[in-house]
């Protein structure tokens, strides 16, 4: 595998906690054309029993965009993200 190669290859970035995390952060990944997977850990088969102990799933990005995403996932879990949640979703940043 060549270096090209490895960029290309997605690994697991991050663990998500909700369902609504997952989708607010893969809302702000297309904006941003950031290539990524957002993968459930929900199982019909146990009803969602792995994700109490995984959490709700996770994030697959190309290594390269590795500590854009950390960082989009840190401002989806901030004190920004739930005053931009309690103003009804209006704001002129990013989220």
């Amino acid at each position: 595998m060549n270096d090209t190669d490895k960029q290309k290859e997605f690994i697991k970035v991050a663990i998500l906690e909700s369902t609504i995390e997952a989708q607010v952060t893969g809302a702000v990944l297309e904006e941003e054309n950031i290539p990524h997977l957002i993968r459930s850990y929900h199982d019909t088969a146990y009803d969602g029993l792995f994700q109490f102990q995984k959490g709700w799933g996770e994030i697959r990005a190309p290594l390269s965009h590795k500590e854009e995403i950390l960082k989009i996932l840190d401002e989806v879990r901030s004190e920004n993200y739930n005053n931009f949640i309690a103003e009804g979703g209006k704001s002129n940043d990013r989220l």
